[in-house]
């Protein structure tokens, strides 16, 4: 038994049937883009990586946006006014991204349905390739190398994703898969430290930060409010810098070699 492959076959699906009764309901489509739907106390590494992203796109440069989903994350790329591509395994998926960012930002967005472990492109295409959470969703060192592949020299791949180290984020998700609502693979593939030095090692060059290292204790913090609970989790990130515990990271890597 291929359980790889079961376990993909199960996630497209997944996402195919939420994206396809959002598309039948229209409920989603109007619903914002961007950050909004999260607590402001996790926002953080979000708004990190979008604002990083608006700092270093331009007009005119070619963008990937690997498992794109349903567009959260794809406004901020095309307001850059960049060339974009959105690449998603899932077809509902990419057309409710694409209803999304033409109701709210009045554009058409490039879409193609494409599996991040084979990138439909040829080598040395985009100038910088993009993920919000994605990278568990393939093999990652398959996925490393196709990102790799397809950038141009000097170009850079920027993503947010989790982090695995932290015990009590490692038993939640354990739970997520035990519920039913997460594949093994995924589970098995969620980011750790090791990863971010095998994109430095592959790249030549990467830089990372790391957020919400005590996000485990948002339940009690929030008893004071969420901009409570937003401040503290963030001032312990930007006093202590933290890595292994952290519950998010965001990195940028550059093709230099």
């Amino acid at each position: 038994m291929n359980t790889e492959k079961d376990d993909k076959q199960a996630e497209l699906e997944r996402y195919d049937l939420r994206a396809s009764q959002s598309l039948s309901q229209e409920k989603f489509v109007f619903s914002p883009i961007g950050l909004s739907y999260l607590p402001i106390y996790l926002r953080a590494p979000y708004i990190f990586f979008e604002n990083l992203l608006s700092k270093k796109l331009r007009p005119g440069v070619r963008v990937l946006e690997v498992g794109a989903g349903a567009g959260q994350h794809t406004g901020v790329l095309v307001r850059s006014g960049a060339c974009v591509t959105a690449t998603d395994i899932s077809d509902n998926s990419l057309k409710l991204l694409q209803k999304r960012i033409k109701h709210h930002l009045h554009i058409d967005v490039s879409i193609k349905r494409a599996d991040m472990e084979k990138l439909p492109f040829e080598d040395n295409t985009f100038d910088y390739v993009v993920s919000a959470g994605s990278l568990s969703y393939g093999d990652n060192e398959i996925v490393r190398d196709e990102i790799y592949r397809v950038l141009k020299m000097e170009g850079n791949f920027i993503c947010v994703d989790s982090l695995n180290h932290n015990p009590i984020y490692a038993l939640n998700r354990w739970i997520h898969f035990l519920r039913g609502s997460r594949t093994k693979s995924t589970l098995q593939r969620i980011p750790k430290l090791s990863l971010i030095r095998k994109y430095e090692k592959k790249f030549g060059s990467c830089e990372a930060e790391f957020f919400g290292a005590i996000v485990w204790a948002s339940p009690l913090l929030i008893m004071f409010g969420d901009r409570f609970a937003s401040k503290v989790i963030d001032g312990i990130d930007r006093i202590f810098k933290i890595k292994k515990s952290a519950f998010k990271f965001v990195m940028c890597v550059k093709k230099i070699k």
